[in-house]
């Protein structure tokens, strides 16, 4: 019976601590939101709109133009005050690809920020994962060769070995001399994945492409059995273009030199629509700036509403906001930035620490009560490769959702396969509502105990978040060894 007692207490006891930094208003707020979404989103409406429209949104392509007019187009509708942030970026375009193994012709595509004109045969070598430790062991056999290796990690791979982005393989096949790279997809059933394979935006020195995962399994069965020669024809285009990241702003009602961002990047690949990388990211945000205008809402804290050009040929969009906040001084007001890359239907919160854990938890806790489905999972740590970077690497505490994608969407991840028809409506309702509630709830605030991290502290949580090695790669590390 005293168990039973204790045990109530303590549960009481931990839904107050939870709720102790919630704000009596906040409940009907949520329900209003909720409301809101559940009745007039326009974020499935809209982004099958852009889709059909627009198609895919390359940064520096018309198309891409056409996205960033559609989406100042919306936030104007919504009465906010909006503006253009532009910005100049070297971007890439693809030509023509003819890739032979053996004389065989394989169906491949280029990986972005290839050499603009490329034409290489060379020996084709087994790399493992693609990994340092698989270069230090065949250093001897890499130079001049085109290498083969998994955008994932190969199955039976040792537990808990981690991953590198595909920008930062190809830095390692260039550092130990490679003459190309040969990637095959972790997805199966003949997908071909494009995305950067540059470190830092601008172009590589080797050619790089991805074939499916099919045919690089087979081509390491094979390569057991007898050498073979590789042939890697290109031809890209690049140069200097244009963007504008797109930024709204909703002035905050009592503390409005603070200031939290939510951004996702409206930029796609180009080999289909991009409904999902990052259609169902960016135009969340914008049925979210929807909503807070619907309802006349004015949290304390100002929150500017960011869509990002440029994030998937090297965070372009998102590095020219941190420089721009970084002159001005501005980058000082920004409490939290609020990342949404593929995020759906949220069943929790992350944020970059554990400091504000009681407070996300407390949005959280209210969302619940609202919706049983949200089952307010916390979540913290550091990550890189999304818009979220650059805010990060200047300290900035950082957060968003905890969703999830089924495989079969997952499969399509930079694919030419990444179409509409993969949107799922009621996930898409449920990360504007969610992630409208977070947004909510830390402008409102009436303590955000995450400040911003002094460089000496950031350097220790990069390394204990390994973030170090990826860094170094990518020539983003300033700390020195």
């Amino acid at each position: 019976m005293r168990k039973s007692i204790l045990y109530i207490v303590l549960c009481c006891l931990s839904v107050s601590t939870i709720f102790a930094q919630s704000k009596p208003g906040w409940v009907n707020v949520f329900k209003s939101i909720n409301e809101e979404v559940d009745k007039n989103s326009w974020a499935y409406v809209n982004l099958k709109d852009a889709t059909e429209k627009i198609g895919h949104r390359l940064t520096g392509s018309e198309n891409g133009a056409k996205a960033e007019q559609y989406a100042y187009d919306l936030l104007k509708s919504y009465h906010l005050e909006v503006k253009f942030q532009p910005f100049e970026a070297e971007s890439w375009s693809r030509g023509e690809l003819t890739v032979k193994i053996n004389d065989s012709a394989y169906k491949a595509v280029s990986l972005a920020h290839s050499p603009v004109k490329a034409a290489i045969t060379a020996a084709l070598i087994d790399c493992g994962n693609g990994l340092e430790e698989d270069y230090i062991k065949a250093a001897d056999k890499i130079k001049g060769k085109i290498v083969l290796i998994p955008i994932g990690l190969l199955p039976g791979s040792a537990q808990g070995l981690r991953n590198l982005h595909r920008s930062e393989k190809t830095a390692l096949a260039t550092k130990y001399g490679a003459a190309g790279i040969i990637f095959f997809n972790a997805a199966p059933g003949g997908i071909l994945l494009t995305g950067t394979a540059s470190v830092t935006g601008k172009l590589i020195t080797i050619p790089a492409v991805c074939i499916s995962n099919e045919d690089g399994m087979q081509l390491k069965e094979q390569l057991n059995q007898s050498p073979a020669s590789a042939y890697i024809k290109m031809s890209n285009f690049s140069g200097r273009v244009k963007a504008r990241n797109v930024v709204a702003t909703l002035k905050g009602k009592k503390l409005p030199n603070e200031k939290i961002v939510i951004g996702g990047h409206l930029d796609s690949w180009d080999l289909a629509s991009g409904a999902i990388d990052n259609g169902i990211g960016s135009f969340a945000i914008l049925d979210i700036a929807r909503t807070f205008a619907a309802l006349k809402l004015q949290p304390e804290r100002t929150i500017e509403f960011v869509m990002f050009m440029g994030e998937e040929e090297g965070l372009l969009g998102s590095k020219a906001y941190i420089e721009q906040a970084s002159k001005d001084g501005s980058y000082k007001n920004i409490r939290y930035m609020l990342n949404l890359d593929m995020s759906n239907d949220p069943k929790g919160y992350h944020a970059t620490s554990e400091e504000d854990k009681v407070l996300f938890q407390s949005i959280g806790e209210i969302a619940q009560s609202i919706d049983t489905s949200f089952k307010n999972t916390f979540s913290s740590g550091m990550g890189l490769h999304s818009d979220h970077q650059p805010f990060m690497l200047r300290g900035i505490p950082t957060g968003g959702v905890n969703g999830h994608l089924s495989r079969e969407v997952l499969n399509c991840y930079h694919a030419d396969c990444d179409a509409f028809d993969l949107v799922n409506e009621s996930e898409l309702k449920n990360t504007v509502r969610f992630s409208a509630m977070l947004l909510y709830g830390l402008a409102d605030a009436a303590q955000i105990k995450a400040k911003h991290i002094p460089d000496n502290m950031l350097k220790q949580k990069l390394i204990d978040s390994n973030l170090k090695e990826p860094l170094q790669i990518a020539g983003e590390w300033r700390w020195g060894m």
